[in-house]
């Protein structure tokens, strides 16, 4: 019998995988261990690991005893030491499709609130103040905004799907992209260094890589526009959090929204918090119910394939076995 364990995870249970996993006699065993000391016992002797927010480093997959597969919830595996796991010969399977909609979505709420500084107006009124609680020139229009898409993935691709409507100038930029007009459309790839330059709001959608961590930093910020906006519902390390205060504070940028940051989460006391120019929210952009439940049951299938001897789906770090 195979042997099924869950890290850690934040669902209220994990009966949705239980189901699906004790039809065909997988036993599963839920924790959260959140520390490598903790991990270990709980890794040593799993055949099936299914990880949330775990740090599943060098050490602790190298006490993997059984481990036939390494499954992520979610599509980032930046907790994940890939290259120790290859080495171990453990596949690395993530779940790429779950929340394509729901962080689109979730970009475009920030942009909208940004653009329409949907939050002052509507401190303003529950302050019991009535009137425009910004200049006129803070309120802007989608179409007449340059928006830089970074990263062009499933979920950049759906922004910019969601964003062509509004009339706005797209640019993108990825790196394995083609330079010039983006399959007939009124979007362009280009250099990163031109996107920054010319865009109004940059949004972020890449993955947590050692080519992008603090890719937003005090030079790339220097390159934006005065008064643009930072979306980041990618990963909190892609900004350098200090830069991005400094640039904030000094009005360089006009505002900044933010699902992820780093660290997370937001100590208590945290400067980010308080200013009014940034809107926050925790790491929730891929909520959704049909979202969760799909990436609980994707999770399951890939565990039950392996345990059936199957090659898994959505291996990230070439191993196959």
């Amino acid at each position: 019998m195979s042997r099924a364990i869950v890290t850690d995870f934040t669902f209220p249970d994990l009966l949705i995988e239980e189901q699906l996993l004790s039809s065909e006699g997988v036993a599963l065993a839920g924790h959260q261990a959140k520390t490598v000391d903790a991990l270990l016992p709980v890794v040593a002797d799993a055949d099936l690991i299914i990880t949330q927010f775990a740090p599943l480093q060098r050490p602790v997959i190298e006490a993997m005893r059984r481990a036939k597969v390494i499954i992520r919830y979610g599509i980032g595996v930046d907790n994940v030491d890939l290259v120790a796991a290859r080495e171990k010969g453990i596949p690395v399977c993530n779940i790429p499709d779950y929340c394509i909609n729901e962080v689109a979505d979730q970009t475009l709420a920030f942009l909208l609130a940004q653009t329409r500084q949907v939050l002052p107006n509507h401190r303003i009124i529950a302050d019991g103040r009535w009137g425009l609680a910004v200049p006129l020139t803070g309120m802007r229009a989608l179409r007449d905004l340059t928006v830089g898409v970074v990263g062009y993935g499933r979920i950049g691709r759906a922004v910019v799907d969601r964003l062509i409507p509004f009339g706005c100038r797209v640019l993108v930029h990825d790196p394995l992209m083609v330079l010039g007009p983006v399959g007939g459309t009124a979007v362009t790839a280009v250099p990163l260094a031109e996107l920054l330059s010319e865009s109004d709001v940059v949004t972020l959608h890449c993955p947590s890589l050692d080519s992008t961590k603090k890719m937003i930093n005090s030079q790339s910020l220097a390159r934006m526009k005065p008064g643009s906006l930072l979306i980041n519902v990618g990963r909190g390390d892609l900004v350098d959090p200090e830069a991005l205060l400094e640039a904030l504070r000094n009005g360089h940028l006009a505002g900044a929204s933010l699902d992820v940051f780093d660290p997370e989460p937001i100590p208590a006391d945290h400067p980010i918090r308080s200013l009014p120019n940034v809107v926050l929210a925790s790491h929730i952009a891929s909520a959704s119910p049909r979202a969760v439940r799909t990436l609980r049951e994707s999770v399951a299938k890939i565990a039950l394939a392996v345990h059936r001897g199957q090659t898994p789906s959505n291996i990230v770090n070439g191993v196959r076995r």
